[in-house]
Parts: structure tokens; C-alpha cells; sequence
């Protein structure tokens, strides 16, 4: 494309000319010319193309000037903004308009320039400068970037004290918040622990740490289909859709969720039972076996020691160590009503705590080494950790509380 030097500059410059000789102007400066020279090769005042580049304010006359399309760079889409797009972001910031308009003139996504500004303008006065923006944004880009934890020792060691006695990283992240509320240098979110402890070479957390969490596992895993289900019996039972709808909203405290986790070769077990609104939780010592007359009499022994009105319905699923089922309920006035099939979210509390469990007691062990004080200490263990769903506070502090009442 050959400029030549308009001989009449008293004329007024119609719009498109102005697009193809802004397009040229760029064209030449990143060929490496100097501003003054591309200005005189495309025939346009000094003024003009440092107005351009700089996105410097406008005159009265330059605001009344219809707005510019978009500069189509030759290098074709990009993922990130080109200086370009921010000369032209600036150049219609000055003249005033709609971040929805300069969005569509680059074809971007509205987010993407209303964030661009917010990030990278002027801390100061809040203008927003073309170049200067450039080089915020590419000074940030480099990978990979020191992480937030590594850098700060004291944010580090109260990371993994917890981890030590087993918090997960959503609890440890709500204890950062209450107790440094105004230090948002003492602020992660859970993914960042997350990442600390799993992506290979960022020495943040010790990596066995990563055996404290719930899982135990050293490394992320994709979610596994649901284990297949212990066939129902066939002796009479009571669905969970005739439970009380007063369980289902946990607005009643009394209703729990029960389960037995298996030890290795299914030779041991331990009973759990969660209370389905302040999710507190008993364990069954069962020494000698997991048969349905060993659960029902730990169950009835277990349920005894709480007031009748925290004792209100049993939920379990249609494993055969509820065969006895009928029995329990004759001797404890507490019924017992059944999941459906290989349907475990129907007793999500209960799930949940026993993958809590398994940090404990985990799979492959024999669990009938760990007598009733152990059971004991671990249930308190997990009373006092707080609760997101509890709105963090502990389930002991929450059944405390209904006690009290």
C-alpha cells in the first residue's frame, strides 16, 4: 500500500481513510520505524500518531470524530490482547465508549475488556495507558510462578500443622479467614493447598502430607463409577419414602444415618452412625463379627446412651446386617427405614463420614485390633472439626447447643 503526503492538510480526512492510514501507521511502527518517520511516510501531523499510541486525551474537535473500526492485526486471532487491541482500547476509552462497544469492535468478550482495564490501568489516577497496560500484562504472563504458599513461611507452617491432624483444605482456608481477617496475605483458596501438595516440583507442602487428606492418595485421580451395592434381603422393610418429612429437611434433630465400614477380606467392621442434623457421630465396636445379631445388639446398646428425644429414626441401606432389623425396633421403639438400591446419596451424611473414617481405620486394615476407646477418641476427633454445612462450627458444639435447649 503506497501513502503519499496529501498535498491539501486543510481538508478534512474521511473515515475510512483514516482506518487504512492507522492500519499503516502500526504496520510501519512494527517494522521498527520511528513514530515521525511513520507519520510522515503515511502522510498524517506527529500529533496524530502519538494520539494513536499513547490513546493520549482528545481535543473537542478529535471527540466529535466518528469512532474507528477495529485494527485487524496481519498475524491473524489471539488467545491474549496484542498492544494493538489496547491502543485501540484506549483510544475509545477517551472517547467515551460502551466497554460492550470496544468488545465487539475486537471481537472479545465484554469481560475480557472491562477486566483488562480493571487490571492493568493506572493504580493511581486510574487511566488507562496503552503501553504501560502492555507491559503489566506481559510481565505477569511468564509460567511457572511462584506459588503464595512457598513464599510465606508463617502461611506455610499453619498449613500443614492442620493437614498434620488431618483438616481438610476447605477447613484449614475458613480458620485462615477467622483468624487473620485482616491479612490477606494469610488467604488461600482450597485449591491452592490442593494444587501445593499434587503438582509435581512445587515444593510448597511436604508431599506426604497428601496422606492426611481424606483420600490418602499422592496424586489426583479421576471420579470412579459407584461401587455395586449389597443385594437387598428379602425380609420386610421400610422405605425411605416413608420417612418422616421432618428427616428429610433435617429441621428435627433425632434422625440418623448408619453404616458399617469393612476391614480386610470383610472379616472386621465398625459401625458409624451420623445424626442427620448437626452430623454427629457414634461408632460401634464390634469385636467379634458383623452378623445381624451383633450389629442389632451393638445398635441397641449405642442408642441407649442418648436422650429418646435425640432418637427419633434410623436410616440404613439394604445390607444383611440389618436382617434383624425387626428386633431393634421392638426392643428400642426406634424405626428403621431402607435406602433404595445402590442408592448411597440417600444417606449422604453417613457416605461422607465414612471417607472421613478411612483416615482413621483405612481399607485393607483389620479394624478389630482397635478396641473401644479408640472408637471412642476418634468420634470425638471428629465431633470438634468444624463444618462448612454447620456454618463452621463443630457438630459437638452444635448437639451441645440442642442439649442445652
Amino acid at each position: 500500500m503506497d501513502f503519499k503526503i496529501r498535498e491539501n492538510r486543510g481538508k478534512a480526512q474521511g473515515r475510512k481513510i483514516l482506518v487504512r492510514e492507522r492500519e499503516e501507521y502500526f504496520r510501519l511502527m512494527d517494522q521498527g520505524l520511528s513514530s515521525a518517520e511513520a507519520c510522515k511516510r503515511v502522510g498524517i501531523n506527529y500529533r496524530t500518531g502519538k494520539r494513536w499510541r499513547n490513546g493520549r486525551a482528545a481535543s473537542g474537535k478529535d471527540k466529535a470524530r466518528p469512532p474507528v473500526l477495529a485494527v485487524v492485526s496481519p498475524q491473524g486471532p489471539s488467545r491474549y490482547l496484542r498492544e494493538a487491541d489496547r491502543i485501540h482500547i484506549a483510544d475509545r476509552l477517551r472517547e467515551k465508549a460502551a466497554i460492550r462497544q470496544i468488545a465487539a469492535e475486537l471481537g472479545r468478550s465484554p469481560s475480557t475488556i472491562s477486566r483488562e482495564i480493571r487490571r492493568n490501568r493506572h493504580q493511581g489516577n486510574g487511566q488507562y495507558r496503552p503501553h504501560a497496560a502492555h507491559a503489566r500484562a506481559q510481565a505477569r504472563r511468564p509460567r511457572p510462578k511462584p506459588g503464595k504458599i512457598g513464599q510465606n513461611p508463617e502461611l506455610q507452617g499453619f498449613i500443614q500443622r492442620h493437614l498434620d491432624i488431618r483438616w481438610s483444605p476447605e477447613q484449614i482456608c475458613q480458620a485462615l479467614r477467622a483468624q487473620f481477617p485482616d491479612r490477606p496475605e494469610m488467604r488461600v483458596a482450597h485449591e491452592t493447598i490442593y494444587q501445593a501438595l499434587y503438582v509435581q516440583g512445587r515444593g510448597e507442602l511436604r508431599r506426604e502430607l497428601a496422606r492426611a487428606l481424606r483420600t490418602g492418595r499422592v496424586r489426583r485421580k479421576p471420579r470412579r463409577q459407584a461401587q455395586q451395592r449389597t443385594p437387598r434381603f428379602a425380609t420386610p422393610m421400610v422405605m425411605i419414602s416413608e420417612r418422616p418429612a421432618e428427616a428429610d429437611d433435617r429441621a428435627v434433630p433425632g434422625h440418623w444415618e448408619g453404616d458399617l465400614i469393612i476391614g480386610k477380606d470383610g472379616n472386621s467392621a465398625i459401625g458409624t452412625l451420623v445424626e442427620r442434623a448437626t452430623r454427629y457421630v457414634m461408632l460401634l465396636h464390634l469385636p467379634e463379627g458383623r452378623t445381624a445379631e451383633q450389629v442389632r445388639d451393638a445398635l441397641v446398646e449405642t442408642v441407649q446412651t442418648l436422650p429418646a428425644h435425640l432418637v427419633q429414626s434410623l436410616t440404613w441401606d439394604q445390607g444383611a446386617e440389618m436382617a434383624a432389623h425387626g428386633s431393634f425396633t421392638v426392643a428400642t421403639d426406634i424405626p428403621v427405614y431402607f435406602c433404595d438400591p445402590a442408592s448411597p446419596w440417600q444417606r449422604g451424611s453417613n457416605e461422607n463420614t465414612n471417607g472421613l473414617l478411612r483416615q482413621y481405620f483405612p481399607k485393607g486394615t483389620d479394624l478389630s485390633v482397635h478396641n473401644r476407646d479408640k472408637l471412642t477418641a476418634v468420634a470425638a476427633e471428629l465431633n470438634d472439626r468444624p463444618r462448612k454445612t454447620l456454618d463452621w462450627e463443630t457438630p459437638a458444639e452444635r448437639l451441645h447447643k440442642l442439649l442445652a435447649a
